[in-house]
């Protein structure tokens, strides 16, 4: 608490110094006179034109220098449509960025007070209002009528070939439930939720019964994936980087994603020359202290693989059966039992 109020404290001093300073310039300026304020108004004029030169060259250094740590292009069909977005947005917003700017700042150094002309008053200008509202409003409908048109594509009902996934996350880990063989998640209730059904599986929903559980999101390439995302305890964020999938999980409130891989993970790995490469799933919300292990492996394989890796799966009904005929004492073993 000290050491806070300290720090405040200091930085109160600091700004009531330059304060002072500025102001004790301004009364030298005026008992000096004009000539003062000219020289004053010609530095920094030229500091202006300084920073315009060594900021564009920086930004155009950075953007270059690192691009290697971009995003590669989209790994799935809707990640091209946001990527296409992107570009339009930077094709319509980049070239108005530059232009102002450079008359920004070369304006301050052309027209700064030298003494030999004075400010000429201009009160305003309909067709120059017109102009520079028609345009960024035309221009601004056909961003949101595009990204809008993209966004309830990806957001609506998905294809009827797409495999079900279900993603819910929780302090600090995504569980993934996937739809089985009728590729139906069945019902989930927060009441039923206990020590053998961290997610409150309803046992009585038959379409529960070959649900299972998966430690590693597997994909098959080419193939429509309508991700349900949910969330028990806080605010989550589903993320695919690379597939440019991300959407938040909220508890009660239950959201959905479609897209649909187009490169599998080896293919990948050969187009980065980098053999240990693999998607991720991240959390992009800050969920707690725990938030950067909200990670798990992602892998898009061809059908042989995805088929040889599903009939590994064993369904969570399957588990807590056994499981409870181990153990008949267990507090599940009644509702297993009945159904």
């Amino acid at each position: 608490m000290l050491t806070t109020f300290l720090g405040l404290s200091i930085i109160a001093l600091v700004l009531v110094i330059v304060f002072q300073i500025a102001k004790a310039n301004e009364l030298v300026a005026s008992l000096k006179g004009e000539e003062m304020v000219i020289n004053r108004n010609r530095v920094n004029a030229m500091l202006f034109l300084l920073f315009l030169i060594f900021g564009m060259i920086g930004a155009v250094w950075s953007t270059f220098h690192y691009a290697p740590k971009f995003l590669p292009a989209p790994s799935s069909e809707h990640g091209t449509w946001l990527r296409n977005m992107f570009f339009w947005t930077l094709v319509a917003t980049v070239p108005v960025f530059i232009v102002t700017h450079i008359a920004l700042f070369v304006f301050s150094f052309q027209y700064k007070r030298d003494g030999s002309r004075s400010a000429f008053y201009f009160p305003g200008s309909n067709r120059l209002e017109l102009i520079w509202t028609a345009i960024p409003a035309v221009v601004m409908i056909l961003l949101v009528y595009e990204g809008m048109r993209n966004w309830y594509k990806i957001t609506g009902p998905a294809p009827k070939e797409a495999m079900v996934v279900e993603a819910t996350g929780q302090q600090f880990f995504w569980t993934l439930r996937y739809g089985g063989k009728d590729n139906k998640t069945g019902k989930k209730s927060v009441k039923l939720i206990n020590g053998d059904n961290a997610l409150g599986l309803d046992w009585e929903d038959k379409d529960n019964r070959d649900d299972f559980i998966a430690d590693e999101l597997h994909l098959k390439v080419n193939q429509p994936v309508l991700v349900r995302i949910s969330a028990i305890d806080v605010l989550h964020s589903f993320y695919l980087p690379h597939f440019r999938v991300k959407m938040d999980a909220v508890p009660g409130i239950p959201t959905q994603f479609w897209f649909t891989p187009t490169k599998t993970t080896k293919q990948m790995r050969e187009e980065l020359k980098n053999p240990n490469f693999n998607y991720e799933l991240a959390c992009a919300e800050l969920c707690g202290q725990a938030h950067f292990n909200m990670r798990k492996v992602v892998v898009v394989e061809d059908e042989a693989d995805f088929n040889q890796w599903l009939a590994k799966q064993e369904p969570a009904y399957a588990k807590l059966k056994a499981s409870s005929s181990a153990t008949p004492d267990s507090g599940n073993t009644g509702q297993t039992q009945q159904n």
